[in-house]
């Protein structure tokens, strides 16, 4: 599975590493991911997501169901 957040669509950018002498060579900076379970109490289950950081920060503050229902809408999540 790649590196994408199932619930913000963050994935990796590209930048350059610069070294002292101002050499630039390509680099990613990847999101910081997690896999988390979740319990979905509408549907009695366990949900497992890979998360970045900021994601799991989103679910504490708007809960669970309404994340989920806004990264279907906008594509982030197929199925959960």
């Amino acid at each position: 599975m790649s590196r994408i957040c199932q619930v913000t669509g963050k994935k990796a950018m590209v930048g350059n590493n610069v070294s002292h002498s101002k050499r630039r060579t390509k680099r990613k900076f990847y999101p910081n991911l997690f896999v988390k379970k979740y319990y979905l109490p509408e549907e009695e289950r366990w949900i497992s997501l890979k998360i970045s950081a900021s994601g799991i920060r989103l679910i504490s503050k708007n809960g669970l169901t309404k994340v989920l229902k806004e990264a279907k809408e906008k594509g982030y999540i197929l199925n959960y």
